[in-house]
């Protein structure tokens, strides 16, 4: 195991920057998205079955968030060529980013030790952030579950909106 150690993020804590490129290449930045509200999301693997749900569940309120301005941004270690087949087998509306050194992931603590069939090994705690314009983290979701939990996020984002527009 690395010496890396796990970071908890709080909200009220600033958003880590980041710099990490797209499927087609283009890189994202924190700055980039300042000025808006965005959610930024940690998920473990490209077409797995919950990692496709998710996906599937924040394209399908995409046209929504994006009258409101509202960018939904997932990352995962996969490669952009991963990303580009994932996007174009699902028809995904979101951005995907690719972490493949999971330094993004890291600073956002989602990068963790995690246990399967009795084996340790490090991996992606799926996770969601809310952003807000300021850059400001005001929501957390850890350890994710994907039923409701897009439903959960939009509606949070609407309760946080209308007091911080």
């Amino acid at each position: 195991m690395s010496s890396m150690t796990e970071k908890e993020m709080n909200t009220g804590d600033p958003a880590p920057d980041f710099s990490l490129p797209d499927h087609t290449g283009t890189m994202h930045t924190a700055a980039s998205y300042r000025g808006s509200w965005y959610i930024l999301y940690f998920y473990p693997k490209d077409n797995t079955t919950a990692c496709t749900a998710e996906a599937l569940a924040f394209s399908a309120v995409y046209e929504e968030l994006a009258e409101l301005e509202i960018p939904v941004i997932g990352v995962s270690p996969d490669t952009m060529e991963s990303h580009r087949k994932f996007i174009e087998k699902h028809d995904l509306m979101i951005t995907l980013l690719a972490d493949v050194n999971h330094e993004v992931i890291g600073a956002y603590g989602a990068w963790k030790r995690k246990k399967m069939y009795g084996k340790e090994y490090m991996g992606v705690e799926r996770s969601t952030f809310l952003i807000d314009p300021n850059g400001i983290i005001r929501e957390i979701w850890r350890n994710v579950k994907v039923k409701g939990h897009v439903e959960a996020v939009t509606s949070r984002l609407r309760e946080l909106k209308a007091v911080i527009p």
